[in-house]
């Protein structure tokens, strides 16, 4: 995948919230995420916010950092590649109980009146 572009920045921005929503996701991902977003409101910067357009350079690097580090990541979610894993949130439980079933073998005349 291509890494610079406006479109594929904004779907990665819009993937983040899909992938903080997954709980196969490590969580040292997600605390990039939250320590990106707190550094954004945070009154302390590397370079003051005073200074307008130059202020907000290291935060819109930092950003653009998060986004690069976890591109494989953001784009299975907007690309599609990602499954839901229900592995972890059914395993061990039973969904059908006391059922009865029985397998019966169609013969040679049920498929020809088909």
């Amino acid at each position: 995948m291509q890494f610079l572009g406006i479109r594929v920045l904004l779907k990665r921005i819009k993937a983040i919230r899909f992938m903080m929503a997954d709980k196969t996701v490590p969580k040292r991902k997600k605390a990039l995420i939250v320590f990106g977003i707190i550094y954004l409101f945070l009154p302390i910067d590397l370079i003051p916010p005073i200074l307008f357009p130059i202020g907000w350079i290291d935060d819109f690097l930092l950003w653009l950092f998060i986004l690069y580090h976890l591109r494989n990541e953001l784009d299975s979610y907007w690309t599609g590649g990602k499954t839901k894993d229900f592995s972890k949130k059914y395993r061990g439980k039973t969904f059908v109980d006391d059922v009865e079933y029985e397998v019966k073998e169609e013969s040679a005349e049920d498929k020809n009146n088909q």
